[in-house]
């Protein structure tokens, strides 16, 4: 089996032209694509390139990106030096603290800074964006890639999970099927017992528990949704198995599945088979609820 999840998270890293670029994506639950990329002002240009890759790799789902830039290790810094300075502080507080606690000497520099993580940033500007690209388009195939083996991970278990539920589902119908054929047989015994019991002594009239269960037998009769469910659950099956995107196929055949046996529960006069029909639209939801993840 090859469903894919459509959630995960991938993260990817390239360097060259003295630029190091680190992308993630992640990606959730949505019923068409998108793509959301959050990229520097001076990276713009090549979101258009970026959202066309990303689509190639990924059919449905919202998928969130973010590309970060800065000066590659020994690179010569080109841009503006950044530091933040709440941060900063706080960090430098913390180790003064530690260092009274452990009777160190106090000699933080400004050089200490630059080493403090997440406190000195220093800024990318490149001349030209698409000189850039093959290093974007490294990191982000890497993080794509990524993505996508978290989603395929993600998908195995989703597929073992609904093979599951698709034989109970078998199941419930096979036990459906028995209970609606030998229900005109229980409703007869039934019917038999009652009018006994009206009448008295008197036997009963033949002639009329005949037409009365002609009646029910044409009210009652679920064959034919039976028979569709059936046909409903060798397409789930085929589907469970392909190597396609197929979540919005299963969640059709979901809702044909409800319907089908909705119209069961609506003409069942029998307290088993009604019972099953509970049983069955209970599992189905769970199963309904699981196919919402699948690409």
């Amino acid at each position: 089996m090859n469903l894919s999840s459509m959630t995960g998270f991938g993260r990817g890293e390239a360097a060259g032209h003295g630029v190091k670029v680190t992308i993630e994506f992640s990606s959730v639950n949505r019923r068409q694509f998108e793509c959301h990329l959050s990229l520097p002002r001076e990276f713009a240009a090549l979101e258009a390139e970026l959202h066309r890759l990303v689509q190639g790799g990924i059919r449905r789902g919202q998928v969130k990106g973010v590309l970060q830039a800065a000066a590659a290790p020994g690179a010569a810094r080109a841009g503006g030096l950044h530091l933040d300075l709440a941060r900063a502080r706080a960090q430098v507080e913390a180790l003064r603290r530690a260092g009274k606690k452990l009777g160190l000497q106090d000699d933080l520099s400004i050089s200490l800074l630059l080493t403090l993580p997440d406190v000195a940033s220093f800024d990318v500007r490149p001349e030209d964006p698409q000189a850039l690209w093959p290093v974007v388009r490294q990191a982000a195939a890497q993080a794509l890639d990524n993505l996508r083996r978290m989603r395929a991970r993600e998908g195995a278990a989703l597929a073992r999970d609904l093979t599951r539920r698709s034989k109970r589902l078998r199941a419930l119908h096979a036990r459906a099927a028995k209970r609606a054929a030998a229900a005109p047989a229980a409703y007869r015994d039934a019917l038999a017992r009652r009018l006994t019991r009206l009448s008295g002594a008197a036997p009963v009239d033949p002639a009329v528990l005949a037409r009365e269960l002609v009646v029910f037998a044409d009210r009652a009769d679920v064959s034919e949704e039976l028979t569709r469910l059936a046909s409903h659950l060798d397409q789930m099956d085929r589907l469970l198995g392909s190597a396609e995107p197929v979540g919005r196929e299963l969640d059709f055949l979901c809702q044909e599945l409800l319907r089908e046996i909705n119209t069961v529960g609506s003409k069942a006069n029998d307290a088993q088979l009604a019972a099953l029909v509970v049983t069955f639209k209970s599992q189905l939801e769970a199963l309904r609820e699981q196919v919402q993840n699948i690409e």
